[in-house]
């Protein structure tokens, strides 16, 4: 009884793990970067709910880092579309979210840079989220191109020690990507290189 109890939810068939049962491994393979929506608008409790999954990420010394500008506004949309020379998908995307670091939260010297993990942890969190819930999204890199940090910090009146590490294009996906497999054996080593 155990051994079924415990196979509803995952198994293990011969050596390879039964991925189809499990939501959360199905949800990780048919994450997809989707850069072309529907006209549907995405309502700020499914954006609320998209954050508090971003800060659900693990976080070196539980510092929490980040800091989230959430935008549903089309001008503001349109603008970061032009400062963003690959997020030309903001343009017909109705909402996104900005994951920014807060350097008042980062830990000092070296470690600093503990902050670009975290963030992308929490914006990891963000796009399984977004997959689970039937949206799509893309992530538009920001940091570490100056000009596109200060592009960013200007179209949303950010504020200059605020660091914006991407742009997450969000909206229903129109069906045109699909997921990739990008598993690739020779790319694992046991134990040793």
């Amino acid at each position: 009884m155990k051994l079924l109890s415990l196979c509803m939810g995952f198994c293990i068939v011969g050596n390879v793990f039964a991925a189809e049962q499990n939501e959360t491994l199905k949800t990780i393979h048919a994450r997809k970067s989707v850069r072309q929506y529907i006209d549907r608008q995405v309502t700020k409790d499914q954006l609320n709910v998209l954050v508090k999954a971003g800060m659900a990420a693990p976080t070196a010394g539980d510092k929490r880092p980040w800091s989230f500008v959430v935008i549903d506004d089309r001008k503001k949309l349109d603008a970061l579309a032009e400062v963003l020379p690959y997020g030309k998908m903001l343009k017909s995307a109705p909402a996104a979210i900005v994951v920014c670091g807060n350097p008042d939260k980062f830990f000092p010297g070296v470690e600093s840079a503990f902050w670009i993990q975290d963030c992308s942890a929490a914006t990891e969190n963000i796009l399984l989220a977004v997959e689970s819930m039937g949206l799509g999204a893309v992530w538009i890199g920001v940091y570490p191109t100056d000009s596109k940090i200060k592009g960013v910090q200007f179209v949303l009146g950010i504020p200059e020690k605020e660091v914006p590490l991407n742009v997450l294009s969000i909206g229903y996906p129109a069906g045109m990507e699909k997921p990739k497999d990008k598993f690739n054996e020779k790319q694992i080593h046991w134990n040793k290189w």
